[in-house]
């Protein structure tokens, strides 16, 4: 392959070259694309409009709601466009704003959902002091932190991987993946930005090893609880987290536990469509189906709603 210095553009994988099936592959991921956003926008306006939902709890769910909103945003409208279009190709700005975003998000949703597995391990081992530990300062604090350190490895994550020469401008994949935009490198290891992805696995099995030894201590509390109803209630507030955090281990597991090919295969797509676009489509309703707080607040939503119409 010749050297491309100067690439301005990356051609991206398409579902298919019939018109019809790009229709088709249009339709679904707008549909998708339109059910994540309503059920993640529902999510963020019923926890701001419902002050019995101001607690650290719903706080960070409401973040985990505007990054899957974010994560989604990221690579299917581009998706869409593409076979809209019949056009696979993005411009290198718009190759590097993908990758610096997806990172971005990627890592801050793994940051939240660690704190959420911290704040439920307070709430249930040491209730008497959820409060001291817990108050929104230190929630707000913790937050903050993980988008600066979210920021600064998606842009160190970025730089590593476009400071290099491209030998080829064809990605193997329906967005701009890094591991498929490592393979195009002329030099075809780049020992900084395998340096990165080795400390983000590790920053990723860290996160994954501080969950499980939360619930371990979690469950441990729980069935001490002498009462039937109160092992219950308590597992009931952490059961959709603990479902959120299984999908997405799940996912991560199918998208990058597989033996890497050279060529992407259908099972890539497959792989790469459930580890991106479906956590941040079935979260919000994960969330919403078992818990009353966010049902009623939603209830309040729908009525509030459809009284301003009728007035108005």
């Amino acid at each position: 392959m010749s050297n491309l210095t100067s690439v301005s553009t990356f051609l991206l994988l398409q579902f298919s070259d019939i018109r019809e099936m790009q229709f088709i592959h249009f339709l679904v991921f707008l549909a998708m694309y339109l059910m994540a956003v309503t059920g993640n926008l529902l999510i963020i306006i019923a926890v701001a409009l419902d002050d019995r939902l101001h607690t650290p709890m719903y706080f960070f769910l409401f973040n985990l709601a505007m990054i899957d909103l974010g994560t989604i945003s990221v690579i299917v409208p581009k998706s869409m466009a593409m076979s809209l279009k019949n056009d696979r190709s993005i411009s290198y700005s718009g190759c590097v704003a993908q990758v610096f975003f997806y990172f971005f998000f990627a890592s801050l949703d793994l940051v939240v959902l660690t704190i959420m597995a911290h704040d439920r391990y307070v709430a249930i081992c040491n209730p008497l002091q959820y409060e001291r530990i817990m108050h929104m300062g230190a929630c707000l604090q913790m937050v903050v932190i993980g988008f600066m350190a979210s920021l600064l490895y998606a842009t160190i994550h970025t730089s590593g991987t476009f400071g290099t020469t491209f030998c080829s401008n064809i990605v193997n994949q329906f967005f701009c993946d890094i591991s498929q935009l490592l393979k195009l490198s002329c030099s075809h290891i780049n020992l900084v930005e395998v340096g990165l992805l080795v400390i983000g696995f590790g920053i990723g099995v860290g996160c994954f090893v501080f969950i499980i030894v939360s619930y371990s201590h979690i469950f441990t509390t729980v069935l001490r609880i002498p009462s039937v109803q109160g092992q219950k209630k308590a597992f009931s507030t952490c059961l959709p987290h603990l479902t959120v955090v299984s999908l997405l281990i799940l996912s991560s597991f199918l998208a990058y536990g597989k033996p890497s090919t050279g060529s992407s295969s259908t099972l890539d797509i497959a792989f790469a469509v459930v580890y991106t676009i479906i956590p941040p489509m079935l979260n919000p309703f994960i969330y919403s189906m078992r818990n009353k707080e966010i049902k009623s607040a939603l209830w309040k939503l729908f009525k509030f709603t459809f009284i301003s119409k009728r007035l108005f």
